[in-house]
C-alpha cells in the first residue's frame, strides 16, 4: 500500500497543476483586452470570451453566437471560403480583416479587424479587435491627402488653379481691408512650348515644366525678401498645360509687379540643360491689378490671360499689363472665331485671284501667274477684311482648315483654268502658307496629296512664307526644304519687313523674293527706298532669284520697278483681285487686247 499511495501522490499533484495553469489560461483569455473566439474547423464555436461576445453580439441573429462563420457570413463573407482553401496543418489563414458592424441599439457603426490561425486540424482561434479609432485616423489622414492632392499639381507640387482661386479670395479679403495693400495676378505662358515636346518629346517638356516652376519658386523668395520682407509670400501656381501664376500680394505701389515681371522673365529665358541640349524656354505674360479688374477670381485670372494673348501675339517674350479696351477686343475676336468656324462650314469663304505679270517684257503680255487670296463674306457684315479673321484663324486652330480650302479650290480653278484657257491660262498659282501648317506633321503629305488630286503639276505651284517666318528657326526652314524637294517652288513674301536681310538672303531656300508695297509705295519718292529695292533686285539675280514688286498702284512705280529690273509686278495697277470667273474675262479680254499669247 505504500508503495502505491507513493507513486499515486505526484501523479495528483501534475494534475492539481495543470488544471490551475488551465484555469489561468482561461481567466487570462476572458479578461484579454481582446476578443478571443475557438472554433472546430466548421467555425462551430468552443470558447468565446466577453470581448469576443460583445463584439459579435451585433451580427448575430437572435442573439445567438454558436457559429462563427454564420455570424460573419453577411460582413465578412470570405472568411469560411479562406478556411475551406487553407491547406496547411497550421498557420495564419487572415490577419487584419477588416469589416463594419452596424449597432442598432446605440445607432453606431463599428470597424472590427479579425484575425484567425489555424492551430491544428481540430482547431481554430480567431481574434478580434475594434479599430474604430484607427479607421477614423486613417480616413481623416486620407481625407486630407486626397484634399491636398486636390489642391496640389502633381507634376510641379505647386499648388493648382482650385488652391489659387481659394488664396486670390484670399488676398481680395484682405486687400479691401482699411489699409490693405494692392496686388497683381501674373499670368504666364511658355512660349513654344509644343515645338520643345514635338522636338524632344513629352518627358523632355515635363522637365522643362518642372525646372520653370523650381525658378519661379526661386526667384519669387528672392524678390519676397527684398520687395517686402514682412510681407506675405508670392504664391506660385501652375493652373494647366504651360500655364503658370503667380499672385503678388502687399504691393505698396502698383508699380513694383514692373520689377517682380521683368526679372521672373529674365529668369526664365536662361537656356534649360535637358540632357545634352540646351534649350531655350521664354515666357508670355500677361499682368492684371485688383483694380484694374472688379470680378472675382475666375475673371482676373480671364482678364490676366488675355494680357498674355496680347504679349504673345507681339511676338513673345514680355509682359503686358492689361486694360479694360482688350476685353471687348477679346470678346470680338471670340466672336469672329465663332462667326469664322459657321463660316467655313457654310461655305461663306471664297477665293480670288491676283494677276502677277511680267514686266521686263512689255505690261500687256498676259499674265504668267496668280496670287489666290481667301475672302469672307459675311451674311451680315458684308464683306470682312482678311487682317480681321486671319489672325483669329491662326490663334484658335483654325488656320489649317482653311488654308487647306484654299490650295484645295485655288488648284481647282487652276486645272479648269488650263482647260478654259488653254495656252493664255495662268502658268503657276501662287497660295500663301501658316506657321501653322508648316509646324504641322502632315504638312508634305497634304500638299502632295492635293497635287495629286487635281493632276496638278508640283512646278505649276508656288508657297509663299513671309520673311519672318521662313528665317524663324531650323525647322521652319527644314520643313521649307521638304515643300521643295516636291518639285514646287517657293516665295519670300513681304520682303524688307522681317527679320531676315539681304546678307542672309542665300541662307532661305526660296525662288522667289516679293518686295514689300512699303517699300514699292514709296520708292518713285524717296531715293532710300529706290536704292534698297534695287539692291534687292540685284541681290536675288545674283542667287538665281525672281523678284516681285507687291502693290503696285501707279503709273510711276510700275515704271520705277521696270527700271530696276524687277522681274514681276503685282497690285491694283494691273488687276484687283479677281473670282475665277472674272480671271478668266480679264485674261481674255488682255490677249484680245495685245493680239498675241506669250
Amino acid at each position: 500500500m505504500s508503495s502505491s499511495s507513493g507513486l499515486a501522490e505526484p501523479a495528483r499533484v501534475v494534475a492539481t497543476d495543470l488544471a490551475s495553469e488551465y484555469a489561468s489560461l482561461i481567466e487570462f483569455l476572458y479578461t484579454a483586452p481582446i476578443g478571443l473566439v475557438q472554433t472546430a474547423p466548421d467555425g462551430e464555436v468552443v470558447m468565446i470570451n466577453p470581448l469576443a461576445n460583445q463584439l459579435l453580439m451585433p451580427l448575430a441573429r437572435d442573439g445567438e453566437l454558436a457559429n462563427l462563420f454564420t455570424v460573419l457570413d453577411a460582413a465578412a463573407p470570405q472568411l469560411r471560403a479562406n478556411v475551406a482553401a487553407f491547406d496547411a496543418p497550421s498557420g495564419v489563414v487572415c490577419q487584419s480583416l477588416r469589416f463594419v458592424v452596424d449597432d442598432d441599439c446605440d445607432a453606431t457603426r463599428r470597424v472590427l479587424s479579425i484575425s484567425l490561425m489555424k492551430l491544428d486540424s481540430r482547431r481554430l482561434i480567431a481574434a478580434l479587435s475594434d479599430v474604430t479609432a484607427d479607421a477614423r485616423r486613417e480616413q481623416r489622414g486620407l481625407d486630407r491627402r486626397l484634399h491636398d492632392a486636390a489642391r496640389m499639381d502633381a507634376l510641379t507640387t505647386l499648388p493648382n488653379r482650385v488652391s489659387l482661386v481659394d488664396s486670390i479670395k484670399q488676398a481680395s479679403a484682405r486687400s479691401s481691408m482699411p489699409g490693405g495693400h494692392e496686388f497683381a495676378l501674373l499670368f504666364l505662358n511658355c512660349d513654344r512650348f509644343k515645338q520643345i515636346n514635338d522636338r524632344l518629346g513629352h518627358g523632355a517638356g515635363d522637365v522643362v515644366l518642372r525646372l520653370v516652376s523650381d525658378r519661379l519658386r526661386a526667384t519669387l523668395r528672392t524678390q519676397d525678401r527684398v520687395r517686402r520682407p514682412e510681407g506675405r509670400a508670392s504664391v506660385v501656381a501652375r493652373i494647366g498645360g504651360d500655364e503658370f501664376v503667380i499672385l503678388l500680394e502687399d504691393l505698396a505701389r502698383a508699380d513694383d509687379v514692373h520689377a517682380v515681371a521683368q526679372r521672373a522673365l529674365d529668369v526664365l529665358a536662361q537656356p534649360f540643360g535637358i540632357e545634352s541640349e540646351q534649350v531655350r524656354c521664354s515666357a508670355s505674360m500677361g499682368i492684371v491689378l485688383r483694380a484694374q479688374s472688379a470680378g472675382d477670381p475666375d475673371a482676373m485670372l480671364r482678364d490676366a490671360s488675355i494680357a498674355m494673348v496680347v504679349a504673345k501675339r507681339d511676338g513673345g517674350a514680355r509682359y503686358v499689363v492689361f486694360e479694360p479696351a482688350m476685353r471687348e477686343r477679346a470678346a470680338r475676336r471670340a466672336e469672329i472665331e465663332s462667326e469664322l468656324r459657321r463660316g467655313l462650314c457654310e461655305g461663306q469663304l471664297f477665293v480670288v485671284y491676283q494677276p502677277v505679270l511680267a514686266l521686263q517684257g512689255g505690261q500687256n503680255r498676259p499674265s504668267l501667274s496668280v496670287e489666290a487670296l481667301v475672302r469672307w463674306r459675311h451674311p451680315v457684315h458684308g464683306l470682312v477684311p482678311p487682317l480681321d479673321f486671319i489672325g483669329v484663324a491662326e490663334e484658335c486652330g483654325l488656320i489649317e482648315e482653311l488654308s487647306h480650302f484654299v490650295l484645295d479650290t485655288a488648284c481647282g480653278h487652276f486645272i479648269g483654268w488650263q482647260r478654259s484657257l488653254g495656252e493664255d491660262a495662268p502658268r503657276q498659282m501662287a497660295v500663301n502658307v501658316s506657321r501653322a501648317q508648316l509646324r504641322h506633321p502632315g504638312c508634305i503629305d497634304a500638299v502632295r496629296e492635293t497635287l495629286r488630286a487635281h493632276g496638278m503639276d508640283p512646278t505649276q505651284l508656288q508657297l509663299e512664307v513671309t520673311e519672318s517666318l521662313a528665317a524663324q528657326d531650323a525647322t521652319v526652314s527644314a520643313r521649307l526644304r521638304e515643300l521643295k524637294a516636291l518639285g514646287l517652288t517657293l516665295a519670300l513674301d513681304d520682303f524688307g519687313t522681317g527679320y531676315s536681310s539681304l546678307s542672309s538672303l542665300h541662307e532661305l531656300p526660296v525662288d522667289t523674293v516679293k518686295i514689300d508695297r512699303s517699300f514699292v509705295s514709296l520708292g518713285d519718292s524717296s531715293p532710300h527706298h529706290r536704292v534698297l529695292i534695287e539692291a534687292t533686285v540685284r541681290v536675288a539675280n545674283s542667287l538665281g532669284m525672281n523678284t516681285v514688286a507687291e502693290g503696285v498702284e501707279t503709273t510711276a512705280q510700275a515704271n520705277m520697278v521696270i527700271s530696276l529690273g524687277c522681274d514681276k509686278g503685282q497690285g491694283y495697277l494691273f488687276s484687283r483681285p479677281l473670282t475665277a470667273e472674272e480671271l478668266v474675262a480679264w485674261v481674255r479680254s488682255r490677249v484680245a487686247a495685245s493680239g498675241s499669247v506669250s
